[in-house]
């Protein structure tokens, strides 16, 4: 079973993060130009929070308010639900489905060392079900006793099939 170390280690441990002093509009522009969905919210050096595209469809555009003049503290969702380098993609697909957040800040050891999309997360399952179909394909091909690797963590076991 893959973790999210996998994902980060493949991607990137960038984190694009916003104060939550600067305006909607502001954290806009980051999110364009960067191409992503999500953003840090940082009181100074503490996270505090989490502004995606949806808080602004919701919190800003539905609501009447100006994104030049609203301060991302006024709309962001907190409390942040972090994840972990250990975790593995499935507890984070659990998790992102449950709490309806399509984003997850890393952390480790207190501080944050990446963020990982629900698009990560599918491709990341997506890989590991191709992979062990296969496995499972050259199992059948072979006629016999094959060793098949589970996932790419690297669980094996001997299987036979018998003629």
């Amino acid at each position: 079973m893959r973790s999210v170390k996998d994902i980060l280690d493949r991607k990137g441990h960038e984190v694009w993060t916003v104060q939550a002093t600067q305006t909607v509009y502001e954290a806009l522009e980051l999110l364009a130009q960067k191409d992503i969905g999500a953003l840090l919210v940082c009181n100074g050096d503490e996270a505090v929070g989490m502004f995606s595209e949806r808080d602004y469809a919701r919190q800003v555009v539905l609501r009447g308010k100006s994104s030049k003049e609203t301060p991302v503290a006024e709309v962001m969702s907190a409390p942040i639900i972090f994840a972990h380098p250990e975790q593995k993609i499935q507890e984070c697909m659990a998790l992102m489905t449950e709490r309806r957040i399509r984003h997850l800040p890393v952390v480790d050891q207190g501080r944050v060392v990446g963020m990982i999309s629900i698009g990560d997360v599918v491709k990341a399952l997506l890989e590991e079900q191709q992979f062990l179909i296969d496995q499972l394909e050259g199992y059948i091909a072979s006629g016999g006793w094959a060793e098949i690797t589970l996932s790419q963590s690297s669980e094996r076991v001997w299987v036979h099939r018998p003629r």
